[in-house]
């Protein structure tokens, strides 16, 4: 019988060996070598036997009486409304909110999570590290897209579009729209723009309205956008990563809003996302940011919003070859037919020398926007 592999009578295995010894059967030396038990630990239970009894047997807790270092209840509290206030967060976040000192250590604080099981025992805290690209200053580039659609109570579909700023990830806009038409974005970001001014450079993904396709990659929208000064450009197709920050963004939206509240209609939503966004912005702690929260990173454009559009042909220069581009997107030039995009339908652009002799740059007012190779077009002939 070996005492180690039989934890369940572990005391009844302890009070037979007493028993060989005190009955006289064999020596103490004897009973410990066939047993495989050592001399000290056979005058521990001996000894414990004598003073409790049977209980002395059972296995004894190892839990010391006092933890000079035990987490205070105060503390325990804090995190734990913490946590009720804001059920996605984990220690990382929480670490940055509490108001005590010292402040606990962030395994402390993980720890305090599981053992009141807001958080599963198998999520981790190991730190991570990623190569994060962001732009220098704040209105650098926006990101802008719609998140997935979702229907309410009253049967309506509410499509979130949404604008961050790379590099402050704060979230310009989270606006409830029921649809994703070009008047609806251009009406929202008026509203934007007139409130913190205009960007260096947005990107946007190639769906509509933002783009078409391949060949006509640009919109009235995004035509607007560049007449504005802006310069837009667009992901890679199938690189959802090109926003990565943006996509980023939305899984947190949907975690810690859209998938804990039902809503009952575009009013409903708007104010709660109103009041989501506040947080995400002003309280919440971002890692990416040094737990900082995004508005500490953020301010305003200097470049105001113009309520009136400049003329494209004030953007082009003296030797530019003028050509307007028809209904279906192309332009005429030296008897070719050249493809520019129907977003710039009605509206001049201009050609360009390059440094190389054949090639021609396309401009819509500032952005570049295609390019035509003349050695091409004739090899078409």
């Amino acid at each position: 019988m070996n005492w180690r592999k039989n934890v369940v009578s572990q005391s009844a295995f302890r009070k037979e060996l007493l028993e060989r010894v005190a009955g006289g059967k064999a020596s103490v030396r004897q009973v410990c070598e066939q047993l495989g038990v050592s001399e000290k630990t056979f005058y521990k239970w001996r000894a414990r036997y004598k003073q409790w009894g049977e209980l002395g047997l059972e296995n004894q807790s190892r839990r010391p009486r006092h933890s000079p270092k035990r987490t205070d209840v105060s503390l325990q509290a804090e995190v734990l409304e913490i946590r009720r206030q804001y059920p996605d967060w984990g220690a990382r976040k929480i670490e940055s909110l509490l108001k005590g000192e010292p402040t606990p250590a962030r395994s402390t604080i993980h720890d305090i999570l599981q053992r009141h099981q807001c958080i599963a025992a198998e999520d981790s805290l190991k730190s991570r590290s990623f190569i994060r690209f962001e732009h220098p200053s704040p209105n650098d580039l926006w990101q802008i897209d719609f998140k997935g659609s979702f229907q309410m109570r009253n049967r309506q579909h509410c499509v979130p579009l949404t604008i961050l700023d790379d590099h402050s990830r704060f979230v310009l806009l989270v606006r409830a729209c029921s649809n994703q038409r070009s008047e609806t974005v251009q009406e929202q970001l008026t509203e934007v723009f007139r409130t913190h001014g205009l960007p260096v450079r947005m990107t946007m993904d190639n769906g509509a309205p933002w783009g078409s396709d391949a060949q006509h990659r640009h919109t009235r929208l995004t035509s607007w956008l560049i007449r504005l000064g802006i310069q837009v450009s667009h992901s890679r197709p199938y690189h959802p990563q090109t926003q990565g920050k943006l996509e980023r963004f939305h899984r947190t939206l949907k975690r810690e809003l859209l998938r804990r509240q039902t809503f009952e209609n575009l009013e409903d939503a708007q104010r709660r996302f109103d009041s989501w966004l506040a947080i995400y912005n002003t309280i919440r702690p971002h890692e990416a940011l040094q737990m900082r929260v995004p508005a500490s990173r953020y301010h305003s454009s200097p470049r105001q919003f113009p309520e009136q559009l400049l003329p494209v042909e004030s953007y082009y220069r003296l030797g530019d070859h003028i050509r307007m581009v028809q209904a279906k997107g192309y332009i005429g030039y030296q008897g070719h037919r050249v493809v520019i995009s129907k977003g710039f339908a009605g509206h001049p652009v201009a050609l360009r020398a390059t440094e190389q002799e054949s090639v021609l740059a396309i401009y819509f007012c500032h952005q570049k926007v295609n390019q035509i190779d003349m050695r091409s077009l004739e090899a078409k002939e």
